[in-house]
């Protein structure tokens, strides 16, 4: 109000003394109104954040605080949200079922390239419940297309972005590795768009890729990796026993695929770590944080890792510096956890538990440096070693961890394990499955995994894991 009576007092009135007071209560009635007013706006820096998010389909703007409201109760869903992305079905990838499954599929989608295929979806702002867009009408047609929404009469003639719709998105989220929101956000449209073509020869190369583990061995007992799905099989009598979330490398250091053959199993194992990492990323951080070393208990030693170090003492400049090594004490905070599952193979790359366990609730977890985490490592364990004697059954790995001794199991009937790279695959039930291409190894362009991050979830802490 003190705006307005300052802006009075320029006014060069010749008022009587009555005029005045009349005048006075006029300003008065007038300011405290447009004080009213004024205070059911948004402030000038609020409208400015919320713009955008504010505007309906019909491009009315929405001030009245339901979208931030709605915002809120998105925030808490997403706390409380079920990470349902493990396969259901006990049909391993590895399988001559799922070579059926897949061809199945395949025949499926050709039917709907015969028939036209889907169209395109104009990118654009986000699409969500509740409003209206002139792309309603093209989502529906695209999501009855996949088979992830039922047609109905009177779909064509409705722009309004209903809970059926809503729930289709989700199910087609769900099927590509997309978080299930129901709205169409960024992350969604390439998968949208992607066209039928295209799912149909990523699903032919999967199914070679399928085909190729089928002809590396009859083993009736494996684990196997799917990198891109970020899970774990184990497989025994060609079902499967137990699945796993995992955690495997990050673009630049990629889980490579391979066979190899699980050999033992190392309770509180020592790190060492690799002169990959040790040169492309510890080096450079303890010369930015040199109690870096002592908080996380890595110890510097000589190049046959008899003598130990200062590393106040080293200068970290010269290049003699990189024929050091360097080893992590056992414990909580060692980058391999609690216990190691040791694979021999070209890469040096293994399975492990790990400290970073929160990671495990985010659905893209390409965060390793090529090595693999497990999450529930322990029951793993558990299977691995079944049929080794005095083996004390299930929940024996977790009384050695209690214990607190420094154990080393060598297997006596060792297990194969497949790291392999499947981005399509089938179900029983006719859901056909999609998985971004983290590593650009089926020739797609659009890395969505990332786009995909949940933005309330803060990026991953650096870190040396392997």
């Amino acid at each position: 109000m003190q705006v307005y009576r300052a802006r009075a007092r320029h006014f060069d009135l010749d008022f009587t003394p009555l005029g005045v007071k009349a005048f006075n209560l006029s300003v008065g009635i007038v300011v405290a109104v447009l004080a009213v007013l004024l205070a059911t706006l948004p402030t000038p820096a609020k409208a400015q954040s919320n713009w955008w998010e504010s505007l309906t389909g019909s491009g009315t703007p929405d001030y009245s605080g339901r979208r931030e409201e709605e915002r809120a109760r998105q925030r808490q869903a997403q706390a409380t949200e079920v990470l349902d992305d493990l396969r259901p079905d006990a049909v391993p990838l590895r399988s001559d079922e799922m070579v059926l499954f897949m061809e199945s599929a395949i025949a499926r989608y050709q039917q709907i390239a015969a028939a036209g295929g889907w169209p395109v979806v104009p990118p654009g702002r986000m699409m969500r419940e509740g409003e209206d867009d002139d792309r309603v009408a093209i989502l529906r047609k695209r999501l009855i297309a996949s088979g992830d929404l039922k047609p109905r009469s009177n779909y064509y003639n409705s722009y309004s972005f209903d809970g059926d719709l809503a729930d289709a998105v989700r199910n087609f989220q769900r099927r590509h590795g997309l978080r299930p929101t129901g709205r169409v956000e960024r992350s969604t449209y390439p998968a949208l768009n992607a066209s039928v073509d295209e799912r149909i020869q990523q699903l032919r190369l999967n199914l070679n890729r399928i085909r190729d583990l089928l002809s590396m061995g009859g083993e009736d007992r494996y684990v196997l990796i799917n990198v891109p799905g970020f899970q774990l099989e184990a497989v025994e009598r060609f079902e499967v026993q137990q699945r796993h979330r995992v955690i495997v490398g990050r673009a630049g250091r990629e889980s490579p695929s391979l066979k190899a053959t699980i050999r033992g199993l190392n309770f509180f194992p020592y790190w060492r770590v690799p002169d990959s990492i040790a040169h492309a990323d510890l080096i450079p951080r303890l010369k930015k944080e040199p109690d870096y070393l002592a908080n996380e208990k890595i110890r510097v030693l000589d190049p046959s890792s008899t003598t130990e170090f200062d590393p106040h003492s080293v200068n970290w400049d010269l290049p003699e510096s990189r024929r050091l090594r360097f080893r992590q004490d056992p414990g909580p905070q060692n980058a391999l956890g609690l216990v190691r599952i040791d694979m021999p193979n070209e890469h040096t790359v293994y399975l492990h538990d790990t400290p970073m366990k929160e990671l495990f609730r985010q659905r893209s977890r390409a965060f390793s440096a090529g090595c693999v985490r497990v999450e529930g490592v322990f029951n793993l364990v558990d299977w691995l070693a079944a049929y080794e004697p005095n083996w004390g059954g299930a929940g024996e790995s977790q009384r050695i961890v209690e214990n607190g001794q420094a154990v080393d199991i060598t297997l006596s009937r060792p297990v194969p394990v497949f790291f392999t790279y499947i981005t399509a695959w089938a179900e029983r039930d006719g859901d056909v499955e999609f998985r971004p291409d983290i590593y650009g190894r089926d020739g797609a362009a659009d890395q969505i995994a990332e786009m995909d991050r949940d933005p309330n979830d803060p990026m991953p802490a650096a870190s040396l894991a392997p």
